[in-house]
C-alpha cells in the first residue's frame, strides 16, 4: 500500500475546463493500453499471482449467458419489467458473433474502470494519470469491457472524453474493432445488469442504472439528473 497525491478522473471532470479534461481523456487512454499489454493464456477469473484460475462461465458465450442469469435474478425482476429483460436478452445475443472475438481476448482487464478509481495529476503543465485503484474485479478478457465502463457516461450529442480518449488509447498500441463504440457499450450491459441484482440498492442509483440499461437498449444517450 502507498499513498499517491492527486484526484479521481470524476472530481477533476467536475471542476476543469475542456482543455484540461481532453488532456486528462487522452493520458487514460494511453494508460488503458498500457494495461492491456498485459496478457494470459487464455481468458477467466484471476486469483492469487495474478494467474487465470478459471473460465468465466464453463459454457460458450459467455457474456451473453452471463446477463441471461443476472436477468433471471430475483432482484433483476423485482426492478427490470419483463418487456425490457426481454430486449436486453435479445440485444446481447444479437452480438454473439461479435463477442466470439472477445471471448479469444485474453488481456488484464481491470473490471472496474469508472472515473473514481483513476487518479491524475498535473506535470510539467500537463494531466496525466498517476494510479488506477482497486484491482479486486479484474479478470483476463477483452479491453472493450474497461472501455465500455469508462465511456458509460459518454454522450455522442455533446462529447468530452471522445475522441481524445481512444486517440489516447491508439496511440499507444491499443486496437479498436469496427463499430467498437456500439460493441463496448452493449458489453457494459454486463456489468450493468450484474449491478442491478445486488441486494439493497437505494433507489437512486437502481433509477440510474436502469435508464443507462434502457438507453443502451434503445441506442440513445443516457439522460442522468
Amino acid at each position: 500500500m502507498e499513498y499517491v497525491d492527486g484526484l479521481t478522473f470524476h472530481a477533476l471532470k467536475r471542476q476543469a475546463n475542456r482543455e484540461v479534461i481532453s488532456q486528462a481523456a487522452f493520458s487514460v487512454g494511453e494508460t488503458l493500453a498500457a494495461i492491456g499489454r498485459f496478457t494470459f493464456p487464455q481468458s477467466g477469473w484471476l486469483g492469487p499471482g495474478a494467474a487465470v484460475r478459471s473460465l468465466l462461465l464453463e459454457e460458450p458465450d459467455p457474456a451473453p449467458r452471463f446477463v441471461d442469469r443476472c436477468l433471471a435474478s430475483e432482484n433483476a425482476q423485482i426492478r427490470l419489467a419483463s418487456e425490457l429483460r426481454e430486449r436486453i436478452s435479445a440485444l446481447m445475443w444479437s452480438h454473439r458473433e461479435r463477442f466470439l472475438e472477445l471471448d479469444s481476448q485474453a488481456c488484464l482487464v481491470h473490471g472496474d474502470f469508472g472515473k473514481r478509481n483513476v487518479l491524475l495529476r498535473c506535470e510539467h503543465g500537463r494531466w496525466l494519470v498517476v494510479a488506477v485503484l482497486d484491482w479486486e474485479f479484474a479478470v483476463s478478457y477483452s479491453p472493450l469491457t474497461d472501455i465500455g465502463h469508462f465511456l458509460r457516461y459518454e454522450h455522442t450529442s455533446y462529447p468530452l472524453l471522445e475522441p481524445h480518449f481512444s486517440e489516447g488509447y491508439l496511440q499507444a498500441g491499443g486496437r479498436l474493432p469496427k463499430r467498437w463504440r456500439r460493441l463496448a457499450r452493449v458489453l457494459d450491459l454486463v456489468g450493468l445488469c450484474e449491478s442491478l441484482t445486488h441486494d439493497d440498492l437505494p433507489d437512486a442509483p437502481v433509477a440510474e442504472l436502469l435508464e443507462l440499461v434502457r438507453a443502451t437498449v434503445e441506442n440513445r444517450d443516457a439522460v442522468i439528473r
